[in-house]
């Protein structure tokens, strides 16, 4: 499973809100509630993540292995 966790944590980090990322960077709502729930998103929506934050892409999302 990849979790999204990190992700709320850097755009805390970075003073960045899910009202901006929508309002200011025109993100679907949609995308973020699939990051949410950890569900699947494409390699272009993390790279637009990675982008707007600045960061890494291990800074926004980690695999965790089944059972775990």
């Amino acid at each position: 499973m990849i979790s999204y966790d990190n992700l709320w944590n850097v755009m805390r980090e970075k003073g960045i809100s899910q009202y901006s990322l929508i309002k200011d960077y025109h993100i679907s709502p949609a995308q973020i509630t699939r990051l949410k729930r950890n569900e699947s998103v494409s390699t272009h929506t993390v790279e637009v993540f990675c982008r707007i934050l600045d960061c890494e892409v291990g800074d926004i999302m980690q695999y965790i292995p089944d059972g775990e």
